[in-house]
């Protein structure tokens, strides 16, 4: 199977940025709904960049009984009475886990701009430049490595931020409008939440803040749903204006700790310069005797992302203690073997497995494979019924070690640089398009893996569903032609020693007391 002209792609990408429209389809369909709990305790677990919940200080709030505060509920009152139908849908749109529809934001930012930058008129790449996000190429690329990064950032942001609101929210337990005034219609469940600071305010600023950072092109966007999102909170009788302030005030300083550490972790000397490149090409011959060739036309000078095996992880100490032992040296009996299974199936494509190919390939213009799990995650969390928090605290271990997974995985990828099956099996075709960077180990088996364990943690009478998909996921790419069989086996096991440190992690920052 040839590679897709890249000069097309060019032009998708063209047209696709043209609008800021987020079309994206997932699996969730929901409305407000009753939390399993509210955890009273929230305020004291363990946050991820911060030391505590009360490390980020908001004013003590007004009394319920005083005239400010009750000034407050009456503009409320009044804003609700002249409501209209836009502002009826927005406040329908958000609901009560609002975690959900920031991460259905970030999938759709994803999948926009998932366009690989095609070749420049003299067949010289460019590379997306975030100090000039226009382009061309736009920036960013956001292949799974990226990502699963901006996924990280979001996710341990809110989560850190909605530790910090659950603190205040119970040291002062101030009513929400709807329970001091019974005038003022509630437009979700009452889950009986102390209603400063405000939950949602909060994701809305960290979450327009960090996903700004990631989509700097969408900044007009993601301020306008930070304001419908402000909006619907006063609408839906959930908050009154002060709550919204102390709210903002959270997601304001967690957004900028988890933006500092993002400015240093590594992240802009990824993609390197080809000579640098070249050298990891040079040690990995030096080392083992073989080299994975980039087969596009023109050749591609770089491949994707040499240097995210350097980026900092989250829980994982080093990224050596979860490199995987090395391949089977081309020509060797174990080699060859692989060679016959692929050759099999490939001359076999049966139904089921180009199914299963398809379902799982995840490729450009989609919401890659650590979006795949985060829409995966998101059925689980409605299914449980899980509060704002508690769907915060899941996406951000999971993304943690999703993201863990892709250091890990990119680490192996560039120390072994072992050459992909269509590269070393004569006259072989795949039904997938082959990616831009060395075979071992499989990116699709590290990602699903380690978001498979973790969910099976957070959900265990769940588990033997991951653990089934995540298998699944790791022999599309077989199927697909694109990886050996070890690549997959090897990935899934580079998972899942990934996920452990992030799961030691969640157990003990005291959500499970």
């Amino acid at each position: 199977m040839k590679i897709l002209q890249l000069t097309i792609l060019t032009l998708i990408a063209a047209v696709t940025m043209t609008s800021c429209t987020m079309d994206l389809e997932t699996n969730l369909e929901y409305e407000s709904y009753e939390f399993s709990g509210i955890d009273q305790d929230a305020g004291s677990w363990k946050p991820i960049l911060i030391p505590s919940g009360s490390d980020i200080s908001v004013d003590e709030p007004t009394a319920e009984n005083s005239q400010e505060f009750l000034a407050e509920v009456e503009t409320v009152k009044s804003k609700i009475k002249s409501m209209s139908n836009d502002e009826r849908k927005n406040v329908d749109y958000w609901t009560n886990n609002a975690v959900l529809r920031w991460n259905e934001v970030a999938l759709g930012l994803i999948a926009k701009y998932n366009l690989i930058p095609g070749p420049n008129v003299d067949e010289s790449y460019s590379l997306p430049d975030p100090a000039n996000p226009a382009g061309p190429p736009v920036f960013p690329f956001a292949h799974p490595p990226y990502a699963s990064r901006a996924l990280a950032y979001l996710s341990v942001a809110q989560y850190d931020g909605l530790i910090s609101a659950w603190h205040y929210k119970f040291e002062f337990n101030r009513p929400a409008p709807y329970q001091v005034d019974a005038e003022i219609p509630h437009a979700y469940f009452s889950n009986n939440l102390p209603s400063y600071p405000s939950e949602g305010a909060v994701l809305a600023t960290v979450s327009r803040k960090i996903l700004t950072a990631m989509f700097p092109l969408e900044a007009d966007y993601l301020q306008r749903l930070e304001k419908e999102h402000l909006e619907s909170l006063i609408l839906a009788g959930e908050n009154v204006p002060s709550d919204l302030i102390a709210g903002k005030k959270i997601g304001e300083e967690i957004a900028g700790i988890a933006l500092a550490r993002a400015s240093t972790d590594g992240m802009k000397n990824a993609q390197a310069p080809k000579a640098v490149s070249d050298s990891l090409r040079k040690a990995a011959f030096d080392r083992f005797g073989w080299q994975w060739e980039n087969l596009e036309s023109p050749v591609r000078p770089v491949g994707l992302m040499p240097f995210f095996g350097k980026v900092k992880m989250w829980s994982v100490p080093n990224v050596e203690a979860t490199r995987p032992g090395i391949p089977p040296a081309p020509g060797s009996e174990a080699f060859q073997k692989d060679v016959r299974i692929l050759k099999d199936y490939a001359d076999n494509v049966t139904q089921e497995r180009r199914r299963i190919a398809n379902f799982w390939q995840d490729g450009l213009g989609t919401y890659t494979p650590p979006g795949h799990w985060n829409d995966i995650a998101g059925e689980f969390i409605l299914k449980y019924k899980l509060n704002s928090i508690r769907t915060a605290r899941a996406f951000a271990y999971m993304n943690m070690a999703i993201m863990d997974g892709g250091i890990s995985c990119w680490d192996a990828k560039y120390y072994y640089y072992y050459p992909r099956p269509i590269q070393m099996i004569k006259d072989f075709e795949t039904i997938a398009g082959t990616p831009n960077f060395p075979a071992y180990t499989s990116g699709h088996s590290v990602f699903s893996s380690a978001a498979a364990e973790v969910l099976t943690y957070l959900f265990p009478q769940e588990g033997s569903k991951f653990q089934k998909w995540a298998e699944e996921a790791a022999i599309s790419r077989v199927y697909g032609g694109i990886h050996w069989t070890f690549d997959a086996k090897e990935g899934t096991k580079q998972g899942k020693n990934v996920a452990k440190y992030s799961i030691d992690r969640a157990m003990i920052d005291g959500a499970d007391r």
